[in-house]
């Protein structure tokens, strides 16, 4: 019966630090869309091509990240840890 219990703590514990990691996470990951509002890329296109001689041009194009985007995973994040705490203590 003990075995049992203990079995069953230690994956209680694995759970709970599984939950804090995805909750930090979050944050994490929310702060930067916060922080970096866009980034930018640069692709290469072909614009001619005669026979072995070809041209080519890099287009830069920017990807904007609305700020709610961020706010909803720090929120998201925070719940999660507050979820994880409150259960801990019972």
């Amino acid at each position: 019966m003990k075995r049992i219990l203990a079995t069953k703590s230690k994956s209680l514990a694995r759970g709970f630090a599984a939950i804090l990691i995805l909750g930090v996470a979050l944050i994490v990951i929310g702060t930067a869309v916060l922080g970096y509002d866009h980034y930018t890329y640069t692709t290469t296109e072909k614009i001619l091509q005669i026979g072995p001689i070809t041209a080519t041009a890099e287009q830069t194009h920017t990807v904007s990240l609305p700020p709610i985007i961020g706010w909803m995973l720090v929120v998201g994040g925070a719940c999660v840890l507050a979820f994880a705490l409150l259960s801990k203590k019972n």
